[in-house]
């Protein structure tokens, strides 16, 4: 089994944390995670795969182990995060790649693969939504916060924030919870923990509708450059719905949609599964479809 290496790497002064495994000369998979995680999400998922690929899931600032900086000194935005991780895949020596994006994940992918359509080389999206319908009414306290920024609203959503909150988006949907590790939520709420990192959650709370605002250009990207694309899909998502997912194939007709029965995180339950779908998705057969 090849080994997973921890690495660090300096974007323009910031320190980004990643997961790498695999043969450097070997297509390569960059994974983006999602809130409130970081990379250690792949933890199950990696060695299923660097066998064949080249395999790197960096943690995005504010994120993990990547750093955190102040808010006064980085403004924490979609936007933003998608530049810092363009330039960590410079600093890498990642030129072309399949992005696999969840969660938070998809709106960074998605910019990456508007900004150089020819560096991507397929998309996979776990729960990773660009369509309206895919949202779910567990959105409309974060809807109330875009519409009026206040601080009571604002304060309204620290209740996502909390172990429990946590421990839910983790259980929510799985058919037997005795299949889902404690370690994944455990390390994610001791991450939340730390000094000042709610407050750049609240941030991104906030900016979220700067994604929902170019769902109109990703879909567009979809329509214009058809990337091959696979969607794994925990269908029982209390944030991101089946209809999100179907809705890929509207604007990519030769979309591969699965679904899995299970929650948000899908990989907990179902690393295996999520791993033998790309391992076919991307096998020297399919490109020959």
């Amino acid at each position: 089994m090849t080994a997973i290496k921890y690495l660090t790497a300096d974007v323009d002064g910031l320190k980004i944390f990643y997961r790498e495994a695999g043969p450097a000369d070997a297509p390569t998979l960059l994974l983006l995670h999602g809130f409130p995680s970081a990379g250690h999400m792949f933890r199950d998922l990696i060695p299923l795969l660097a066998d064949r690929f080249r395999v790197v899931a960096p943690d995005l600032p504010g994120f993990g182990q990547s750093d955190m900086p102040a808010r006064d000194k980085f403004t924490y935005s979609f936007d933003n995060i998608a530049t810092v991780i363009e330039c960590f895949t410079e600093v890498i020596g990642v030129k072309r790649f399949t992005v696999y994006v969840f969660d938070y994940g998809a709106p960074i992918g998605f910019r990456l693969a508007m900004r150089h359509p020819e560096r991507i080389a397929g998309i996979i999206s776990q729960n990773g939504n660009a369509y309206e319908e895919g949202l779910s009414e567990g959105w409309n306290p974060i809807r109330a916060y875009w519409q009026n920024p206040s601080k009571q609203n604002r304060d309204a959503l620290r209740s996502l924030l909390t172990p429990e909150a946590t421990r839910w988006q983790y259980t929510h949907g799985v058919t037997d919870l005795a299949t889902v590790s404690p370690d994944g939520l455990s390390l994610d709420n001791f991450y939340l923990a730390r000094p000042g990192a709610a407050e750049v959650q609240l941030d991104l709370f906030g900016d979220y509708k700067s994604n929902i605002a170019l769902y109109p250009d990703f879909q567009q990207y979809f329509r214009e450059y058809l990337p091959r694309f696979l969607a794994v899909w925990g269908k029982n998502d209390p944030f991101f719905l089946p209809p999100g997912a179907e809705a890929f194939k509207r604007d990519i007709p030769d979309a591969d949609i699965r679904f899995l029965d299970t929650g948000h995180f899908a990989l907990e339950t179902h690393a295996t599964d999520v791993a033998a779908a790309i391992r076919e998705f991307l096998s020297p057969a399919s490109f020959d479809r």
